[in-house]
């Protein structure tokens, strides 16, 4: 069990502005701990090519952000502690940090995340109404983004049995305005997360950010209705390249607003009209394979020493706007995968890539 200091450090390392999921616990595995790696950090930050430092919160900051959590009813949870969501810990990485407020067991029972269009129809807010109070009757808890549409509607069809609320905002900015009567329903009696620091309001880049927690919470994710450029579709991709199971509800070809579920069904999304079908499936998932953790993509040669210039060069060179798979970056820059992971922290902490979840790199611009 950590000590509060540990904690503290963790949660600031977290924090870090430049430091994502990933260089988190990359640092994490080569230093040891998250105090050993932010006593590291002022080392790395003058030896990468960064024109601003990497700049932790101070602890006081941190003390406060607790504090605020605590008066709010909120408390923080690392990955590493017992309350942490188990399917979300088995990402790799999991987000470091969640702020949650109520109960956090639900997280812990079977869960199905319900997602779809915010301009819904009647028909689709009935479907997801429908199934939800359902698959809660039925024991399982639902997971959605507190959105309008149809993310509402099985939120509110699943209070009494169970519901997870993710925000792109922190845990005490109720986004959108228009569901805090809802938000307050569900942190009286279900589960609000948050990944994001106490008080942040949330922008569009936070979003896919959700997404990813709403489908890593879940056993599988079942879409209901979804235009062809809609978010709910990039929360089936993630949902896919996870392991989750990918369900859609057919909808007409004349409507817009089943575009993109219809397209998930001819890539080989599972067909579901209805809860039954939606427990038929999960009925048959070895729940120890969806638990599993995937292989970690690569890992640092502790004996390798800093990487040169030469090899910053060419690990910069083969990287792209596009992510691309750590094992196909390696390849094309001729290193090692191992090696090829201690050049990518360092780009990344010199603002030049990007290390994203699922063993993924890009150039950063």
């Amino acid at each position: 069990m950590m000590s509060d200091g540990e904690r503290l450090d963790w949660i600031r390392l977290a924090r870090t502005h430049g430091i994502g999921p990933v260089s988190f616990f990359q640092l994490i595995r080569r230093f040891g701990s998250a105090s050993a790696a932010l006593d590291a950090l002022p080392e790395l930050s003058a030896r990468s090519r960064r024109t601003r430092a990497l700049k932790p919160p101070d602890r006081d900051l941190v003390e406060q952000e607790l504090g605020a959590a605590s008066r709010y009813g909120a408390r923080l949870v690392l990955s590493s502690e017992p309350d942490y969501p188990p399917l979300l810990n088995d990402l790799e990485p999991p987000p470091p940090v969640l702020t949650l407020l109520g109960q956090a067991d639900l997280a812990s029972r079977p869960t199905v995340a319900i997602v779809g269009a915010r301009n819904a129809s009647a028909a689709g807010r009935k479907i997801a109404r429908d199934m939800a109070a359902e698959l809660g009757r039925n024991g399982f808890t639902t997971v959605s983004g507190l959105a309008l549409g149809i993310d509402g509607e099985a939120h509110a069809a699943s209070i009494e049995t169970g519901t997870i609320a993710v925000l792109g905002g922190g845990i005490d900015h109720v986004y959108p305005p228009q569901h805090k009567r809802l938000y307050a329903e569900i942190a009286a009696s279900g589960l609000i997360v948050s990944e994001s620091p106490f008080g942040y309001r949330a922008k569009a880049q936070d979003f896919p950010r959700r997404n990813r927690i709403i489908t890593g919470m879940s056993l599988g994710v079942v879409v209901v209705e979804a235009a062809e450029r809609s978010g709910s579709l990039i929360s089936a991709r993630v949902a896919g390249e996870q392991g989750r199971e990918v369900m859609a509800v057919p909808g007409s070809p004349l409507d817009a607003r089943a575009a993109g579920t219809n397209s998930l069904l001819h890539q080989g999304a599972t067909l579901v009209r209805h809860a039954d079908d939606v427990l038929d499936i999960l009925a048959t998932l070895d729940r120890r394979q969806v638990c599993a953790p995937p292989p970690r993509p690569f890992e640092f040669d502790p004996d390798a020493g800093e990487p040169s210039d030469s090899e910053l060069q060419r690990v910069l060179e083969a990287l792209s706007p596009h992510p691309m798979p750590i094992d196909e970056i390696a390849r094309a820059s001729g290193l090692p995968a191992s090696r090829c992971a201690a050049v990518l922290l360092e780009l990344e902490l010199s603002g030049e890539a990007q290390t994203l979840p699922g063993g993924l790199a890009a150039r950063a611009f």
